[in-house]
């Protein structure tokens, strides 16, 4: 069956493997931090729940979805998001005769995520707009920023960092907190950016680093804005890989 409501990418970034797909799920907070594998999320329009995969993503706030069809569709992170509950389909028919449909509004529209993702808000392919939740459509005039946002590349990137700390976090899905590594003196190699500190999850591969406060390490990782909670902490490293200690 072929579905005409479709937005379909004129180009995108196709996950390389699981773990980067699964990375980047936590990131739109699609998959607790806790998550160690994929799920099947549902697409839910017209009273229909159709399974899909998130298979990559336009920019930071236009992800790529694919159902058993093979047909692939842009929608935003957050609109996904709420597909996924059980009552999705009751709430958008009460409210359907009174607001616009999300597939109706431009990406370039929706209120200020990066405030909600704590990320920062990505140029639009004008072509790749994506569904986007109503109750994130700005109301007024958008407020004007106080200073340039950092633009952080979009790739893995070579990276140095100092171990600063090792803590916990909550984590709202799990009875367990979610461990965590605190950096500083974290930069990217190029071009030469200093971003001071960072977070990352205390993942099984840095685990085997054995490392230590004080260690110097330098790898290969995508970084992003989200802060980390209870902490001052604004960037978060992602996928962090050929991980070395430098020698003191």
């Amino acid at each position: 069956m072929a579905y005409n409501f479709l937005i379909e990418p004129s180009g995108y970034n196709a996950f390389d493997n699981e773990g980067e797909q699964i990375e980047k799920c936590k990131e739109w907070v699609l998959l607790s931090e806790k998550a160690s594998k994929i799920k099947t999320f549902y697409y839910k329009r017209n009273n229909m729940s159709l399974p899909c995969s998130i298979i990559g993503y336009v920019d930071r706030m236009t992800a790529v979805i694919e159902f058993d069809n093979r047909q692939k569709h842009c929608i935003h992170p957050s609109y996904l998001k709420e597909m996924q509950a059980s009552n999705f389909n009751q709430k958008l028919t009460t409210s359907a005769e009174e607001s616009v449909s999300p597939e109706e509004i431009p990406l370039e529209q929706a209120a200020s995520i990066d405030e909600i993702h704590a990320a920062p808000e990505p140029p639009v392919d004008a072509e790749a707009k994506a569904d986007v939740p109503q109750a994130e459509q700005p109301k007024g005039k958008a407020k004007k920023e106080k200073a340039a946002k950092l633009q952080l590349p979009d790739e893995k990137v070579k990276m140095t960092a100092t171990v600063k700390e090792f803590t916990t976090v909550p984590n709202n899905f799990s009875d367990n907190d979610d461990e965590v590594v605190i950096y500083e003196n974290v930069s990217i190699d190029e071009p030469q950016t200093d971003l001071g500190v960072a977070w990352s999850s205390h993942s099984a591969t840095l685990k085997k680093m054995e490392l230590e406060i004080g260690d110097k390490i330098t790898f290969e990782a995508k970084i992003i804005t989200k802060k980390l909670t209870r902490h001052p902490v604004p960037y978060k490293i992602n996928n962090p890989s050929k991980i070395a200690k430098e020698q003191s």
